[in-house]
């Protein structure tokens, strides 16, 4: 399959709005971390609208990562670009590492909060650390490409392949 230049509207998209609620996932946690500890010591919670927030952003989250996975095993994905083979071989472990992060943190995150799976809990905590890095390590990968090697790489996230 031939490799796309650039990535389509709805690609674009996708990606856009994972990261907005990756965002908001990470600023309005406090009150799913609240009811949490609550819940882990007996005491009943109120219904929290930043509850079912975080609990929605974390499915949409997964929703469209899959979504954008099956488009991708379709239509294929930009070559990967780098200056040398380590740094591409980093970028395509960034990307396999946020994807499965995508899947893994609303996973590990649903057995905390409806099974009541403590060990789930623990690991969503680790992997929110993870996933932080990662995240860091991707707007840095897409920086560097603009303004040190001015290659034009993240104009592929700002408009679509046309």
């Amino acid at each position: 399959m031939p490799s796309p230049k650039g990535y389509t509207r709805l690609q674009i998209a996708l990606h856009w709005a994972a990261a907005l609620l990756i965002v908001q996932q990470y600023l309005f946690k406090d009150a799913i971390a609240a009811a949490w500890d609550a819940t882990t010591k007996g005491l009943e919670t109120a219904f929290n609208p930043l509850v079912l927030a975080h609990v929605a952003g974390g499915a949409l989250v997964m929703l469209f990562a899959l979504w954008r996975l099956s488009i991708r095993a379709r239509r294929g994905a930009p070559a990967v670009v780098g200056d040398n083979a380590a740094q591409r071989a980093l970028a395509k472990a960034a990307h396999v590492g946020l994807y499965a992060l995508m899947i893994l943190m609303p996973l590990s995150g649903s057995m905390a909060w409806f099974g009541g799976v403590d060990l789930a809990a623990q690991g969503h905590n680790v992997l929110k650390i993870v996933l932080l890095a990662l995240v860091a390590l991707h707007v840095v990968g897409a920086l560097y490409h603009h303004f040190v090697l001015k290659d034009g790489l993240i104009n592929r996230m700002r408009r679509a392949e046309g």
